[in-house]
């Protein structure tokens, strides 16, 4: 018996980020969109305790160790109902690796959800998402999808409504970033500024749940952007290109480095994502629909 997990990526469309707390973290306004590029996590018996393994583009860069975020997932789980993770965990992704785009998060919600139903644990969603908290600030996200706002550290989620289809092109990088180097970098830069305490902008709100691409491209902001473009300048070469093929709005997913091209419909994000491939300052490109619905068995 197995069972397949199917979790969608993220794009954020507003971050906004406070200062930086005693615990380290960061107070955010974080309002997520789930889009239609998915990791699967296939969770198997095991006769050799917890096994992960993985396939899929830049597979060979997630870690198969217990550092893993869906190998922490089961563990959780595992250790929650009193039994043992005895668990072969197969990743098939197709979410970018370290851009940006929740790809860890979604394995781990993916394996959380996979897990108890391979054990029947019958976890509520509400001790889930316990769980998923306790794991990352982008997990309980994964495990909802569609669009929510996160506050606190990004765990505490209000699902929102949206009211039409999202049109989104993804540029990928030639290599990763770091979300913690990218919160060190926005500490760095603002250091000695007064930093506001972070709220949702009602515009975005607004346009999603009207589903109105060009007023949610006007109001889509990223607190980490200055930072990630610190880290990483030659985004703002794909950035520029996106703008000039005709995207509504440009900006760095998340932390970086996948950039994200808000489109006004889908063959607009076809030509858009056609300029970007024959750019030359990208390495991959994508299109993407959002809402996306969050971890489901398949």
């Amino acid at each position: 018996m197995s069972v397949t997990v199917r979790v969608p990526a993220k794009v954020n469309v507003q971050l906004a980020v406070g200062a930086a707390r005693a615990d380290g973290f960061h107070d955010l306004a974080n309002v997520f969109l789930a889009v239609g590029l998915y990791d699967e996590i296939t969770a198997t018996p095991s006769s050799q305790g917890l096994r992960i393994t993985c396939e899929g583009p830049d597979a060979g860069q997630v870690p198969l160790d217990r550092t893993n975020l869906a190998a922490r997932a089961a563990l959780a789980l595992a250790e929650r109902y009193g039994r043992e993770a005895d668990v072969h965990l197969h990743i098939t992704k197709d979410i970018p690796v370290a851009g940006g785009m929740a790809g860890g998060s979604a394995d781990a919600a993916g394996a959380l959800v996979a897990c108890d139903a391979l054990w029947g644990t019958g976890a509520s969603r509400d001790e889930l998402l316990a769980i998923c908290a306790e794991l990352g600030s982008d997990v309980p996200f994964s495990l909802v999808g569609g669009a929510a706002l996160g506050t606190g550290r990004g765990e505490k989620l209000t699902e929102l409504e949206v009211g039409g289809t999202f049109h989104w092109v993804f540029a990928t990088a030639g290599r990763g970033l770091s979300t913690p180097a990218v919160y060190r970098e926005l500490d760095r830069l603002a250091k000695g500024r007064d930093i506001p305490e972070p709220v949702a902008d009602q515009a975005v709100l607004d346009a999603l749940a009207k589903g109105d691409a060009d007023a949610l491209a006007v109001a889509v902001t990223n607190d980490l952007q200055p930072a990630a473009l610190s880290l990483f300048p030659e985004l703002t070469d794909t950035l520029a290109a996106g703008r000039a093929a005709g995207a509504l709005a440009a900006l760095v997913s998340g932390s970086g480095p996948t950039t994200a091209f808000l489109a006004s419909d889908a063959k607009s994000a076809s030509d858009i994502a056609g300029v970007l491939r024959a750019s030359g300052t990208c390495a991959t490109v994508r299109t993407a629909q959002g809402p996306a619905a969050g971890a489901t068995v398949v």
